[in-house]
């Protein structure tokens, strides 16, 4: 899969416009952001990327005498994160009961003596796919998760990057899980992270449209994507879903969350809990 990398410039500069610019940009399809040179960097699929679209939304940014200029460049379809991926990640330690630990670091007898002690350890080799658990979103689907009976449950992981979200569940005692991404890149990295872990993720590449081929109902959905994304995307994950099912939400800012529950309450669904994490939302939603 091809991506647009673009280098965003704002004139004042400081922490607070970049996390903006990233919020904003995020909506319309931008995936993962850096600071690189003292430049945020954004990454957009190539058939995400409409500058248009982007134009309008940096002229329209709500702090007024900022000045945004970007500049756009393709990416090479290769694993582009490589360096990050050899350097992997510290463990993540979710409520003291599950460990997200790095297939590169696994045999560090330092990191190892910091996570004897957690009872469930999920090993993700990130192959360019997105979720590694260190992103603030992800960990507090999985603290939710740990807190949910899973056990004997279907569960359906939307948007799977390394399956993380999938692994977690089949873990802690889901019967069934089914995954889906549509980069090839990430259907692979879930599947080769399941073997890791010695669970099964039935993992489909396509967008909500593979739910069409999908048959019977989930007692928990999962989705850890965009705002835009979500909105487009619910009423398909509540099709899949039946009266108690449950749904996790997280990918977008708390400015966001109104307009995230008014379309489930459309849809039947009733906010059961909200989790914050810095500007980030994380809901839970039962299906009425």
């Amino acid at each position: 899969m091809r991506y647009i990398q673009v280098e965003f410039t704002a004139k004042p500069d400081n922490q607070d416009i970049r996390d903006i610019i990233a919020a904003l940009t995020g909506e319309i399809g931008f995936e993962s952001f850096s600071d690189e040179n003292g430049k945020l960097i954004g990454y957009c699929q190539e058939e995400l990327f409409h500058v248009e679209s982007l134009e309008n939304t940096l002229q329209n940014f709500p702090i007024p005498d900022v000045e945004i200029t970007f500049t756009a460049s393709n990416v090479e379809d290769r694993n582009w994160n490589e360096e990050w991926e050899k350097a992997g990640f510290d463990p993540i330690i979710i409520d003291n009961q599950c460990a997200i630990v790095c297939g590169n670091k696994l045999e560090d007898a330092n990191h190892q003596q910091n996570i004897e002690s957690i009872p469930t350890k999920i090993v993700i080799d990130a192959k360019q796919a997105f979720g590694t658990g260190t992103h603030e979103t992800t960990q507090m689907i999985v603290s939710l998760l740990l807190n949910q009976n899973l056990t004997g449950k279907r569960v359906l992981d939307c948007g799977c990057g390394t399956g993380i979200l999938g692994i977690v569940a089949a873990k802690y005692g889901a019967k069934e899980v089914v995954a889906y991404d549509i980069d090839e890149w990430s259907v692979n990295n879930a599947q080769h992270n399941a073997e890791l872990n010695e669970v099964e993720l039935d993992v489909l590449e396509g967008d909500k449209r593979v739910l069409s081929h999908i048959s019977g109902v989930f007692d928990f959905v999962l989705a850890n994507i965009n705002r835009n994304i979500i909105l487009e995307d619910l009423s398909a994950f509540v099709s899949v879903m039946t009266t108690n099912s449950r749904i996790i939400l997280s990918g977008f800012y708390e400015q966001d969350a109104e307009i995230i529950l008014k379309e489930a309450k459309n849809l039947g669904l009733e906010e059961c809990k909200r989790v914050m994490n810095h500007d980030w939302c994380c809901l839970l939603l039962e299906k009425i």
